[in-house]
């Protein structure tokens, strides 16, 4: 059976928000420190990024850090990212450039997985075809439109499919319209699902809590795939690796490591 070769998680930034930001309902009042993560997946056919973290130039940018951030306070901080957590950066120490990437795979269109598109220019971008259509509505307000305008290489997809040997797109809609989480199979332990914002926290998972934020308010669906993903870990034995938990993220692979 084929199977992708190594997964690196990357943190590209962390961000400080009022917890029910990620646990609807749950939390008021407590604010929680959330990593900002990347994935870089080997495969024998090339190399995938799940997600590319956020557009440096809006955080380092006085005037565009205000201008994009600052309406969200207090419930949600401005990003904090350092120059070394940019993509390019992480390829630079493993001997790589953008050019080694093969595609982006993009869980949902959201500022904190999409900003990065600009550092990997002609790189084809794998989006589910929902999401792109929901976030050209402009009615999600996790969506900056300059960063789906700019001429990204999208590769729109309509379902579920094998993304490369052992990479597998999950239909997990519900915190956006489109989203997909990826199952992935390595050679040593049991498969690894990346959920994305599916589920940010374990949280999320073991209470079987939808995120905050659901696209047009349908709960329902979000936990509808809260439930699948709580299936696999059954059914495939995989590990469940949510996307903004700082205990989780502490318990896989510290970069340049990473899991096979």
């Amino acid at each position: 059976m084929s199977r992708a070769l190594r997964l690196w998680p990357l943190l590209t930034g962390t961000q400080r928000y009022e917890k029910p930001v990620s646990t609807r309902n749950r939390g008021h009042g407590v604010y929680i420190e959330a990593p900002i993560l990347a994935y870089l997946i080997e495969t024998p056919n090339g190399r995938i990024l799940y997600d590319v973290g956020c557009d440096y130039e809006k955080i380092a940018t006085p005037a565009l850090r205000a201008r994009f951030f600052d309406p969200a306070r207090p419930r949600f901080e401005p990003p904090e990212m350092a120059e070394e957590q940019r993509i390019p950066r992480y390829l630079a120490k493993l001997g790589l450039v953008a050019a080694d990437v093969d595609l982006v795979f993009l869980g949902h269109l959201h500022w904190d997985h999409a900003g990065g598109l600009g550092e990997l220019p002609g790189c084809a971008v794998h989006v589910h075809r929902d999401e792109l259509r929901a976030a050209r509505t402009g009615l999600d307000h996790g969506v900056f439109a300059d960063e789906i305008a700019r001429g990204a290489e999208w590769r729109l997809q309509s379902g579920e499919y094998t993304v490369a040997p052992g990479v597998q797109a999950l239909a997990t809609p519900g915190h956006t319209a489109g989203h997909m989480s990826l199952f992935i199979e390595l050679p040593q332990g049991p498969p690894v699902v990346l959920c994305g914002d599916a589920a940010d926290l374990h949280e999320n998972l073991d209470d079987e809590v939808a995120p905050g934020y659901c696209w047009q308010d349908d709960e329902a669906l979000a936990l509808a795939s809260i439930r699948r993903l709580k299936a696999l870990r059954v059914s495939e034995r995989a590990e469940l690796w949510p996307n903004h938990d700082f205990a989780a993220y502490r318990s896989w692979p510290a970069f340049p490591a990473w899991r096979d």
